[in-house]
């Protein structure tokens, strides 16, 4: 046997043998969806919303309405807030929307535009039987959608508490990777993030006060939340997003911004990270914003202070 051919065989017996690797995976994978489906019964009220169905979870009372918007890629947002609105529940009404492709809401191959986004999430607060005026507390990439409600429908939201949120200066220096969001999304689809010690385990379950039973409910979103095509669409449209909300100036309504280190997947060093968003509420008139030195989810670390700025900030509004 010549060399080339000798070549071309192990060539061929790698190929099967990762064909065969994948196939296990993927087979477990599919094993192991079957049996979390009982953990993955939604915890909210589903609504349709354009021909599909939407996650809308509310506690509370009250007569203001606090909306939680979850950053991109977070895969359960109604267990990732959890920590901080159970603390501000007895005080205000909580609703937390969860986009098309996160949580349980329905993964669908449609525009993320700006107003796509927005137009989805107000007929989902609809639906839910909630109305407007709201105080919109947005997470990363939602400050955009957040300010954005508040420039085209201002009379819908009393006030922004922004969680470490975007605003659309980050944008015009930020590393969006997408191939790499292609890729996860696929080892998540076959089943390959499972052999990933640690992996499904969110700031929310490290660091925050989820039960846990809900800890094992966001494990099992995660496996199948996990980079989806809607998520990948939104990342791709968030560049031309952010400079639809730059160019329509910045909403003059009470706002609060906790702002973190910029550790923990930002991409941004402290400094800048910081300063970005000062700048911006700098040109808010009684615009504040508080600092914390933690990570980018603020909301899974810092709840009890989050918790207690938040009440007397709307206690003056």
């Amino acid at each position: 046997m010549t060399k080339r051919k000798r070549a071309v065989k192990i060539m061929y017996i790698i190929v099967i043998i990762v064909a065969a690797l994948l196939l296990v995976i993927y087979g477990n994978h599919r094993v192991r969806l079957k049996r979390e489906a009982a953990l993955r019964s939604p915890l909210g009220q589903m609504v349709a919303v354009d021909g599909h169905n939407m996650s809308v979870y509310m506690e509370g009372t009250g007569s203001t309405t606090l909306v939680f918007m979850s950053g991109g890629g977070t895969c359960s947002p109604i267990l990732d807030f959890k920590s901080l609105y159970s603390l501000l529940s007895d005080n205000y009404k909580i609703a937390v929307v969860e986009k098309f492709g996160y949580g349980f809401s329905d993964v669908v191959d449609k525009s993320r535009d700006i107003d796509s986004v927005l137009e989805d999430t107000r007929a989902a607060l609809a639906a839910a039987g909630l109305t407007a005026p709201y105080v919109l507390c947005p997470h990363s990439m939602s400050g955009l959608e957040a300010l954005y409600w508040a420039q085209k429908y201002p009379d819908e939201v009393s006030a922004i508490v922004g969680l470490d949120m975007a605003v659309p200066e980050y944008y015009d220096s930020m590393n969006i990777n997408i191939p790499l969001m292609r890729v996860s999304g696929w080892a998540a689809n076959i089943g390959v993030t499972r052999l990933i010690p640690g992996i499904a385990d969110s700031d929310a379950i490290k660091y925050g006060t989820l039960s846990d039973k809900e800890k094992e409910i966001y494990r099992a979103v995660f496996y199948s939340r996990t980079a989806t095509k809607t998520m990948i669409n939104e990342a791709q449209a968030v560049r031309e997003n952010a400079e639809k909300v730059k160019n329509l100036g910045v909403p003059q309504i009470p706002m609060l911004l906790f702002i973190s280190d910029g550790s923990g997947g930002t991409g941004f060093d402290k400094e800048t990270w910081r300063n970005i968003p000062i700048k911006y509420i700098a040109q808010v008139d009684g615009g504040k914003y508080i600092e914390l030195d933690c990570p980018h989810y603020v909301h899974d670390y810092e709840y009890r202070t989050i918790s207690e700025s938040i009440l007397a900030f709307l206690a003056d509004q």
